[in-house]
């Protein structure tokens, strides 16, 4: 194969890739499978693309599904921050969707534990 076309190409491939930008996980605090002596008051997860706050979300469940949200998200620009009601020892699960400006949507969730 020529060099100039397979340049070529590397090229189209890397400029279609970052054209479609996708808000992934980049941090969580509690992080995924994190075991904890205390609670976390809140939830606060960092993402890699600045987030649409209309469109994107995070939600924290205990065992029975009970969301334990003490308020709404909040979301500016590659970050959302929950704060939790008081929690007991128990697993909880985090579950969140994130929606970039062209509207790419990533979601995921994990637990974690506090003994």
């Amino acid at each position: 194969m020529n060099s100039r076309l397979l340049v070529a190409l590397i090229a189209c491939a890397c400029s279609a890739t970052s054209a479609s930008a996708h808000a992934f996980l980049k941090r969580a605090q509690p992080s995924a499978g994190a075991v904890l002596a205390s609670p976390p008051k809140s939830i606060a997860l960092a993402f890699t693309e600045k987030l649409e706050p209309a469109l994107s979300c995070v939600n924290v469940t205990d065992s029975a599904g009970h969301n334990l949200a003490a308020a709404a998200p909040v979301i500016d620009g590659v970050s959302m921050i929950v704060p939790l009601r008081p929690l007991g020892r128990a697993t909880y699960r985090v579950t969140w969707h994130a929606v970039t400006g062209d509207t790419h949507r990533t979601e995921g969730a994990y637990t974690f534990t506090v003994k």
